[in-house]
């Protein structure tokens, strides 16, 4: 019988499909860069030669445009892992706090979906977990497009929040943490080789915003691998064997990365470091008050246009991480 062919397999003819797709977007907007630069050039030249500087405006916005373009595309360049096309699996925890943490991790959950919304990428909520009174705590989301874990990968890490609580009756400034796990998501067909002994799979009922994110039902799985205390969950299908099928999906991808990386240092580079969600361990700080101001511990990037970040501008720091991270590898 004869192998099938690429067609025959309509998955891996729409990923090649994709990746063409990609392929030639990327020639066009270099090609678009040639032209654009001598565009440039050519009003410089009108405008020496006339003596004109009302194009001066003019000439400013093409570049400004140039500039932002160009960088975007350098930025591209250094996602060079093996993982950095992939799409992305985030968990986002709540740290001890109670209603302020849970508060701050929904925050964080809706400053992630703005920044795929503005990229045009897809969000799938894999499970959900409500805080007691407010916000979220804990949620398990995929974030699927172009280089998704090669940008997310910055984000890894415990997250703090100094603001006053709008939950504290006396108005009194308060510091909550949150931590995130980024992961790649990686085809289900890994090799990877899973003793049905070594797990425990326990049913659970989904929960959500009043269905908003999930279904009601007690279809959500959780499988624990026993040997490595690996958990992954899912409740974001219609029934209890596709959550299963999912749920494998990611353990069998954890599960291989902890395979291909030899040691704990080279597993924080793909899934970051383990640490706890608190003070001295986070990434980056957000401060409301008593001034306002985002910083990035790592690569000291910071702004104090607090909202923007919050809305989901977070650029200018996956940017700055991804420029440090290529200077520094010996650091990092």
């Amino acid at each position: 019988m004869e192998a099938p062919g690429f067609w025959d397999d309509p998955e891996r003819s729409n990923k090649k499909m994709k990746e063409l797709k990609n392929l030639k977007d990327t020639v066009s907007l270099v090609n678009g860069l040639y032209t654009q630069y001598d565009d440039i050039l050519t009003l410089i030249e009108m405008g020496y030669e006339e003596n004109d500087e009302s194009l001066i405006p003019e000439i400013r916005e093409e570049l400004d445009e140039f500039i932002n373009v160009f960088e975007n595309l350098r930025i591209s360049t250094l996602l060079s892992g093996e993982y950095d096309k992939n799409d992305a699996i985030l968990k986002l925890n709540a740290g001890a706090g109670g209603t302020e943490s849970c508060d701050w991790c929904g925050m964080l959950y809706r400053m992630y979906t703005r920044w795929a919304e503005r990229k045009g990428f897809s969000i799938e909520v894999l499970d959900y977990l409500d805080g007691d009174e407010a916000g979220i705590k804990s949620v398990t989301f995929q974030i699927n497009g172009e280089n998704a874990y090669g940008y997310l990968k910055s984000e890894k890490g415990v997250h703090r929040l100094v603001r006053i609580s709008p939950f504290n009756a006396q108005g009194k400034r308060q510091t909550s943490f949150v931590s995130l796990d980024v992961m790649p998501d990686i085809d289900a067909d890994l090799d990877v080789e899973i003793d049905e002994k070594d797990l425990r799979i326990d049913t659970y009922r989904s929960s959500g915003a009043g269905g908003q994110h999930i279904n009601k039902t007690s279809s959500a799985i959780r499988i624990t691998h026993i040997p490595t205390g690996t958990v992954v969950q899912c409740q974001n299908e219609r029934s209890q064997f596709q959550n299963k099928d999912k749920a494998m999906q990611m353990l069998k991808a954890k599960l291989y990365l902890l395979k291909q990386e030899a040691n704990v240092e080279k597993l924080s580079d793909i899934r970051g470091e383990v640490k706890e969600i608190g003070w001295g361990n986070q990434i980056r700080s957000y401060v409301l008050q008593p001034y306002t101001m985002v910083k990035d511990h790592r690569t000291d990037v910071e702004t104090g246009n607090v909202d923007a970040v919050l809305d989901g501008g977070l650029d200018t720091f996956i940017n700055g991480y991804l420029k440090w991270l290529s200077v520094k590898p010996e650091e990092n």
